[in-house]
């Protein structure tokens, strides 16, 4: 996966946080997600129906 997020202690992936706003998102992966910067991670997540920010960005590249 892209990005500088950090992982646990076992090795995964830290959850991006759901207050997150999206504008940042988008800097820091390139993507564009078409939806206003001041949006929160958690609602982008909810009308996408997907759980986390990795099958968003899978499914936004699809």
């Amino acid at each position: 996966m892209k990005g500088d997020r950090s992982r646990n202690e076992d090795g995964r992936l830290r959850q991006k946080r759901g207050d997150a706003h999206i504008g940042t998102i988008e800097e820091q992966y390139g993507v564009d997600f078409g939806k206003r910067s001041d949006m929160h991670l958690d609602t982008l997540l909810e009308q996408n129906g997907v759980d986390s920010l990795d099958e968003l960005l899978r499914k936004h590249q699809a």
